[in-house]
């Protein structure tokens, strides 16, 4: 995803221009999500619950959204397909209104995730 790319990204003013200062820095960097719906984000979400129960918990800070979306996950070990969870996840983002938000970043567009790196990693 190059410079002219950025904007689908649909960030925040000050995450727009450190996905453009990255870029222009290492061009080789691929962008691979930005602001993301808060559908997108449980989707997101559950891909790695799928793997790790306990993802939700090792990952994000301790916030009540958090804390709901890991009890909802420890709550229900019969949903066990990314679909199932994330149809989960959603309902219960969807029922902590604005705290919801506390999950992250990309819901605000302030946040955007790359591809790992190799060349010039350091």
């Amino acid at each position: 995803m190059g410079t002219q790319n950025i904007s689908s990204l649909k960030l925040s003013s000050s995450a727009k221009k450190a996905a453009e200062e990255l870029l222009k820095a290492h061009p080789e960097v691929v962008f691979t999500s930005g602001r993301r719906e808060m559908k997108d984000q449980a989707r997101a979400m559950a891909s790695n619950v799928v793997k790790n129960r306990n993802w939700i918990k090792q990952t994000y800070r301790a916030n009540k959204a958090s804390r709901e979306c890991q009890k909802w996950v420890d709550d229900n070990p019969d949903a066990k397909t990314q679909a199932e969870i994330a149809a989960g996840l959603l309902k219960t983002l969807n029922g902590l209104g604005t705290a919801a938000g506390e999950i992250s970043k990309h819901l605000t567009g302030d946040a955007f995730d790359v591809q790992p790196v190799t060349k010039n990693a350091a």
